[in-house]
């Protein structure tokens, strides 16, 4: 798209959505695509139609991301819905999440990409124990954006006096959880108040609505843009005539800037070289930044392999096989003291054993628990793991590609966790 005979750049925002049970997630989001014009005229007779099989007699726009038929006959949110759409200012990816405590694992999974957490309270009910859990997984996941929006306000007639209330209490949780950023709105999803449009309900609210927020929030991609890290994930050598000498190590940056001329280390082997070039698609570029998918080639001849990893000599990740990180366990079947499992890193893996549970976090009032330490599905635990190779890593919050990886059982081949390391 060109507007004046320039392209048009917009940016990606990845939000999720978290709350508890019928707080209006799947409403909000329904109301934003909504009055944004968003939706398309068969996605609306879609809803209306099953608005009225469910025998609603008002428009319920929350039917719009409760996608799964078990989650229109129930009225819920199951699974992670993701939506996608676009105003002319910048594009969106939505992760709606299930409110419900059992389902503590999908927002994990939901929030995992995300650049900014939305979590919604019930004007009626204020905070309660989910509010912790939701604002507590966003800052374990290291997102440093959260717009909390106090809905139900039309339920409560639109009192400032409420949403002041729920405000202090809110505000003291985020200096708990020591969260970047945080936004608090008062709002109506049902009737669209301070979504996309200003409420006239609610004269006493000078800020900005809900989609003016998600605009023009400022959001960081590159988090620590100093820390040099690029995965090498397989080796180009096209053997032609025109490229007969060329070998490039194609992967993704996980983190800084890489540009020709810089000197690298390679590890795991600590040998160091120069970059040659950068080249995306044929082309040669002078720099790249977090998240870009290139090829580097180097000046020197070094053997690398997938799972290497190109870094800045002067601030190399950790090198160990003892490794701290907080789980989110995902299996039906418990986790195993002592048990193996196999890790996925970046781009490597390992066999790993799990030396010790340190404790359980009930994020419900946000303390440890170090008498119960059996580990459940949904559950939240700092661990201590021993790996088959010394792997190399950084902190989550560091960096959280790098400081990331998966469990998976070996018998079945299921992904059991998701852990930070810490």
């Amino acid at each position: 798209m060109k507007i004046n005979g320039k392209s048009e750049n917009k940016s990606l925002l990845r939000f999720t959505t978290a709350g508890s049970v019928d707080d209006g997630k799947s409403t909000l989001i329904g109301r934003l695509l909504y009055d944004s014009k968003s939706i398309f005229e068969d996605q609306m007779e879609h809803i209306v139609q099953s608005g009225k099989r469910l025998g609603r007699e008002e428009l319920d726009l929350s039917l719009l991301t409760d996608g799964l038929r078990a989650e229109r006959e129930q009225g819920i949110t199951i699974d992670v819905a993701y939506r996608y759409f676009a105003t002319p200012v910048r594009k969106f990816i939505i992760a709606d999440t299930p409110g419900h405590i059992q389902y503590t694992r999908n927002m994990v999974t939901g929030a995992s990409t995300a650049d900014l957490a939305v979590i919604l309270i019930d004007s009626r009910k204020g905070v309660l124990e989910q509010t912790i859990r939701h604002a507590y997984i966003a800052s374990l996941l290291d997102i440093r954006h959260i717009i909390f929006c106090i809905n139900k306000m039309d339920m409560v007639n639109f009192e400032e006096s409420t949403f002041v209330k729920i405000q202090i209490e809110l505000a003291a949780l985020v200096t708990k959880l020591e969260i970047e950023d945080a936004q608090y709105i008062p709002i109506s999803a049902k009737y669209g108040d301070n979504v996309v449009d200003r409420s006239e309900n609610m004269e006493w609210y000078h800020g900005r609505t809900f989609l003016d927020l998600i605009e023009t929030i400022e959001i960081r991609k590159n988090k620590n843009p100093y820390i040099k890290r690029f995965q090498v994930q397989t080796v180009i050598r096209p053997q032609t005539s025109a490229f007969h000498d060329y070998r490039g190590y194609a992967g993704r940056v996980a983190g800084g800037v890489f540009r020709p001329g810089d000197e690298v280390t390679v590890l795991p082997s600590l040998l160091r070289s120069k970059i040659k070039s950068i080249d995306v698609l044929g082309k040669t570029i002078s720099e790249t930044i977090a998240g870009d998918s290139v090829t580097i080639s180097l000046e020197d001849d070094i053997d690398i392999s997938r799972g290497n990893m190109l870094v800045s000599g002067d601030d190399l990740p950790k090198i160990s096989q003892d490794i701290d990180l907080m789980i989110c366990w995902f299996n039906e079947r418990p986790m195993k003291p002592g048990g193996k499992y196999l890790v996925k890193f970046n781009s490597n893996e390992a066999s790993c054993i799990i030396k010790s549970v340190k404790y359980r976090m009930n994020i419900n009032n946000l303390e440890y628990d170090f008498e119960n330490t059996a580990i459940n599905m949904n559950d939240i635990a700092y661990i201590t793991i021993k790996t088959s190779k010394p792997i190399f890593f950084d902190s989550f919050k560091k960096n959280n590609i790098t400081g990331s990886m998966i469990f998976i059982d070996e018998g079945t081949n299921e992904t059991v966790a998701a852990g930070m390391i810490v």
